[in-house]
């Protein structure tokens, strides 16, 4: 880890935060696309809301552009190699400390100062960092889904033990907590949870022997990064919001119903014990649902296109998981529990890289995490060293059989 001095001493160098009563927000991957929009609603909102730190991997220019606009108090690139090009880069503020390293993540979310973390990172590396911030007792706007494909169990019970809220920011599952505000104890009957289907719902088996990683990349209705676009057409994004499901509400996966819904207006719904349904309807906008996490429970206006019922229909079918895998592979890590949807984690992560360097066809990636769950050492009880474990030894097991 670099930094210029220590993280946790930082909480008295930022006065004056807590007088202006603006919620002082850690952005874990400012640079993606999560992150970018979460900037837009702070400069939206600068009465309220203040960005106290920003972080990112790799993309040291826009974290010193980012810098540079919302005057954090700290940086981090995770990236150590890029720690010297990010301090020049920032020379001109001396105010702002900048930080690197994976351990930097870790202490930055600790910081005194800081209210609320916006978990934007991709992939299990927001795991620790998260960890982090709950024993911090932070609030966390939960967009990082593989901390609770990983670690639900775990993550579920730190967040009691240490009273720290975990706010939805995914679209389907902060429309799912929006439709049960308000609703108590009314048991839940069915989570509906929706979804577009990606570029390829209508294409053949055969056709999908032939996609490439461009054509994947050309979602239909969401603007989102690489590694989650692939995984949206691959349905393994919809397994993965399945398991985020099941640890948010407490409903099993068998009361979680995937609806394949193209136009992405009806962003996910709660069936009651009375056959009421309740959903949650707009645009393709992932600021509203980023903006309500950092605003509950009030609603603030947000910028931005209004829905129009009157211009297209709304449909839905059922996903096809012969053709699509890995939302097979995504149920059956449920049902088996324990450190199985770490080992699906992994492997995805790995083909999904593989598949958009075009190491491995769209059909391969489903056939690996496949044998890598049949591989990789199981473990009914998992602890955070077992799941650490588990992540490098699904990875080893996924690149072999590239």
């Amino acid at each position: 880890m670099k930094t210029t001095n220590n993280i946790n001493s930082m909480s008295s160098s930022v006065s004056g935060a807590k007088a202006v009563r603006r919620r002082q927000i850690c952005i874990l991957g400012s640079t993606g696309s999560i992150g970018t929009q979460g900037l837009d609603v702070i400069s939206q909102h600068p009465d309220l809301y203040e960005a106290y730190a920003l972080t990112a991997n790799n993309h040291w220019e826009m974290l010193a552009e980012q810098a540079h606009k919302f005057h954090p108090a700290a940086v981090v690139i995770a990236n150590e190699a890029h720690y010297d090009e990010l301090r020049e880069a920032l020379a001109d503020m001396p105010d702002v400390k900048v930080y690197a390293g994976s351990r930097a993540l870790d202490e930055i979310v600790e910081a005194g100062p800081i209210d609320m973390v916006l978990t934007a990172m991709v992939g299990f590396a927001g795991l620790s960092p998260t960890i982090h911030a709950i024993k911090a007792h932070k609030t966390i706007c939960l967009a990082n889904k593989e901390t609770l494909v990983v670690a639900g169990e775990l993550i579920c019970r730190l967040a009691l033990e240490n009273h720290a809220p975990i706010l939805p920011v995914d679209s389907e599952h902060s429309a799912i907590f929006q439709s049960l505000v308000g609703e108590d104890d009314n048991e839940i009957e069915k989570i509906l949870l929706t979804c577009s289907g990606g570029p390829f719902r209508t294409f053949t088996h055969e056709q999908l022997r032939h996609v490439t990683a461009a054509d994947a990349l050309k979602h239909p209705t969401w603007e989102m990064g690489a590694k989650i676009t692939i995984d949206s057409a691959s349905l393994m994004n919809k397994g993965f919001e399945v398991m985020e499901a099941k640890w948010l509400f407490g409903v099993p996966a068998e009361k979680i119903q995937v609806l394949i819904h193209p136009q992405s207006i009806l962003h996910s719904a709660v069936q009651f014990a009375d056959g009421a349904v309740k959903g949650q309807l707009g645009v393709p906008d992932m600021r509203l649902p980023i903006q309500y996490a950092f605003s509950f429970p009030k609603r603030l206006h947000l910028n931005g296109d209004r829905l129009d019922l009157f211009k297209q229909p709304l449909e839905f079918f059922e996903p096809d998981v012969d053709k699509f895998k890995c939302l097979a592979m995504a149920y059956e890590a449920i049902r088996r529990g324990g450190n199985m949807p770490c080992i699906v984690n992994a492997a995805n992560e790995i083909v999904n890289a593989a598949f958009r360097q075009g190491k491995c066809s769209f059909l391969d990636m489903g056939d690996i995490i496949e044998k890598t769950m049949q591989r990789a050492t199981f473990d009914a009880n998992p602890d955070y060293d077992v799941y650490v474990s588990t992540d490098a030894e699904a990875r080893a097991i996924a690149r072999e059989l590239l």
